[in-house]
């Protein structure tokens, strides 16, 4: 035993003087190649004094980044992530000129500018060399990768249980077609070795499609998965009467209030309550470790949640910070350039990709994937019971280069390195893991509705309610049929232009997309409209709508019916008479029925929901916003995420729809690796279903919920 911590601290010091000597031997190349870079002074120094010199700069450097740096990365922890990203270059190049200050030699010296550039590329030759000393080591790779865990992870024993933990990995918008059609082309050799298995090894891994509510967007499907309940979550975004707060689920205030008010209807704290870990998510699961949780970020400024923001683990390494920054630089980089390409070849659909989002695709596909890889890796090697990342790259590519398109392949394919990587990490862990990856919704694609029609949906309803729109939008084929329907509905003539039909002291209505569903609510009227209440008070709206080739179907309240959805040509069906496959819900597939009929019953759904036209030959949608690749509603490939998981589990059911039996059979699984985690009754039917779900074999129900 003694022997081998010998032969430990032994390798140890051959790895720092190895990556000693290559950094004194970058910092003497780059002295020659950078003019304003010196390490002699002005009247010349012999070539032993100029290596002495290089070799003390290149060792404090080494020092101050391995004990200033973590405390300077403690104090920016309250800068936003895309500041501090920028802030590496210059701190590391502080850092450096500090270096050469404390020179004994007193030698040396640069512009700072210089000093930026001389910094980064030390930092990344010093990584590249440790990484690759320790390719061989399983001790030092393990110990590097626990330098990745804050402290407090760090002071949990290192013995962990001898059952199994379980890590869930969400790709954010990848669909079950997308993620098969990866494997089948051969980008994402690791996905396709647990389903497919490799010589001398079976498969390991099952592949199940799942169904989304109509609300098919991360902020439902993801308190779904993690909470347990997506009831009153009619949309991405949406305006409540009773508050007059318009609700968006990536916003912190809303987030909070959605985690509150899932886990009151519950009762229960969530899937991750028992040593729990919840990284890059929107909501914690009842997490007690949290890192790029959006649910806290309102507290982010308090001592308590500080510690947690999720950046001190991993920019506490200078050379991890700035892998990360220079890999940010080159992704910002990689977008303006297929942007370009894109402008260039004319592709259609297309949508602006100018302004800041080059850096915030960068943030998504880089900072934020970095860190919450590195969080997972923290809690495998802490031995963490359950841990529920979600990685937003795909879904963020996607929406502006299309879910199909080459630019998301390429995320794809960086992703499944990702899964690669936690792999390989998960067999240094102190107990053995289980990896379920899954998916929260799809992308469907498609042209915007503005870019068909050349209005928005909120010119459309203004111009429904006989309101002014947009020159742009009168402008249009869809403009003048909404103008020729409120001439029609009046009985009277409007004029090119004329604004005298603006409802007297009526507040205009408030229109809101998520993808391709649409909310029209009208704030001036405390209760959800019926269908009668606004026909009698915008005749026109309604058929304008419910008429426009971009638009599949509307869902309305009825004094008659109770609820009815309307679509072209008059179709009007009672909500409890809908069919799949019939009527206005025929070209959305299975399911479209039961969802529509949720929806109506929370009691936060819009006076209008508008979804968009699908078209199921090509799977095409037409969004709201400004997206080639949407989701939020129905139709296509948005409403079909997959489950991939582990053979070790029992099979989940052969249909699974809505996110909350998705919480269900997690939290079977987690029973099954015997953990203490409560089991819920998988036969409860939800708030607003006709009938409740199958019962998983296996389940136990929770008496106290």
């Amino acid at each position: 035993m003694l022997g081998r911590r010998w032969r430990r601290v032994v390798s140890q010091i051959g790895r720092s003087t190895t990556v000693w000597a290559v950094s004194t031997l970058t910092m003497l190349v780059l002295a020659g190649l950078l003019p304003d870079f010196q390490l002699q002074s002005p009247d010349g120094d012999s070539a032993t004094r100029i290596a002495v010199t290089a070799a003390l700069g290149a060792g404090a450097f080494g020092l101050l980044s391995a004990l200033v740096w973590p405390l300077l990365v403690r104090l920016l922890l309250l800068v936003p992530a895309l500041v501090l990203g920028l802030l590496v270059f210059f701190l590391n190049g502080a850092l450096l000129l500090l270096a050469l200050r404390l020179n004994p030699a007193e030698r040396g010296g640069a512009a700072w500018e210089t000093a930026v550039v001389v910094a980064a590329v030390m930092s990344a030759v010093a990584s590249a060399t440790g990484a690759a000393l320790a390719v061989r080591d399983d001790d030092a790779y393990r110990r590097r990768l626990y330098r990745l865990a804050d402290r407090r992870r760090r002071a949990l024993p290192v013995p962990g249980p001898a059952t199994p933990g379980t890590v869930f990995l969400q790709l954010d918008g990848v669909g079950h077609g997308v993620l098969a059609d990866a494997v089948a082309k051969g980008l994402m050799p690791t996905v396709a070795r647990w389903l497919h298995g490799a010589p001398g090894a079976p498969a390991t891994h099952r592949l199940t499609p799942w169904r989304t509510d109509w609300s098919s967007q991360t902020g439902a499907s993801q308190l779904g998965i993690l909470h347990g309940s997506t009831f009153d979550v009619p949309a991405f975004r949406w305006y409540e009467k009773d508050s007059q707060v318009v609700m968006v689920c990536n916003r912190p205030t809303s987030a909070v209030e959605l985690q509150r008010r899932a886990v009151e209807r519950t009762g229960d704290g969530g899937l991750l309550t028992v040593d729990g870990a919840s990284r890059g998510n929107l909501f914690s699961g009842g997490a007690d470790e949290q890192a790029l949780v959006l649910s806290i970020a309102a507290r982010r400024r308090s001592r308590e949640t500080r510690s947690r923001a999720g950046y001190f683990a991993y920019f506490s390494d200078p050379a991890n910070a700035v892998r990360t920054a220079l890999s940010f630089v080159a992704e910002a980089g990689r977008e303006v350039g297929q942007s370009v390409r894109a402008r260039l070849r004319r592709q259609r659909p297309r949508v602006g990709r100018g302004g800041l989002y080059p850096f915030i695709r960068a943030f998504a596909t880089v900072v934020e994937r970095d860190v919450v890889v590195a969080a997972v890796m923290g809690d495998l090697l802490a031995g963490r019971t359950a841990v529920y990342a979600d990685l937003v790259a795909y879904d963020e590519v996607a929406h502006h280069s299309g879910p199909h398109s080459r630019d998301a392949e390429q995320v794809l394919a960086r992703l499944d390195r990702s899964l690669a990587l936690i792999e390989k990490v998960a067999e240094h862990a102190p107990r053995p893991y289980r990896l379920v990856i899954l998916s929260d919704h799809g992308q469907s694609p498609g042209e915007t509705f503005r870019a068909r029609y050349g209005l928005t949906l909120g010119d459309l309803v203004r111009a429904g309610c006989g309101l002014p729109v947009p020159r742009r939008a009168q402008r249009t084929h869809s403009g003048a049929e909404a103008r020729a329907a409120v001439r029609a509905a009046l009985r009277r003539p409007v004029e090119e232009g004329a604004e005298e039909y603006r409802p007297a002291r009526r507040s205009e209505p408030v229109v809101l997309a998520s993808g391709n569903l649409g909310l029209v609510s009208f704030p001036d009227v405390p209760h959800r409209m019926t269908k009668e209440e606004i026909d009698a008070r915008h005749p026109a709206l309604l058929p304008t709508l419910a008429n426009h080739p971009g638009i599949g179907f509307l869902l309305v309240r009825s004094e008659e019916h109770g609820g009815v959805v309307l679509g072209a040509y008059g179709a009007e069906i009672p909500v409890a008479e809908l069919v799949d496959g019939r009527g206005p819900l025929a070209a959305f597939g299975p399911g479209a029925a039961d969802a529509v009929r949720r929806t109506h019953s929370f009691p936060h759904t819009a006076d209008i929901m508008v979804n968009s036209f699908h078209d199921p030959a090509d799977g095409e949608v037409l969004a709201f916003e400004e997206q080639i690749g949407s989701h939020g509603g129905l139709g296509g490939e948005q409403g079909r995420p997959f489950l991939l998981s582990p053979l070790a589990f029992s099979a989940p059911p052969a249909e699974i729809v809505g996110a909350e039996q998705i919480h269900r059979v997690l939290r079977r699984w987690l029973g099954e690796s015997d953990g203490p985690q409560v089991l819920l009754d998988d036969s409860r039917p939800r708030s607003g279903d006709i009938a409740p779900f199958p019962v998983p074999d296996g389940v136990v129900q929770d008496k106290s919920a």
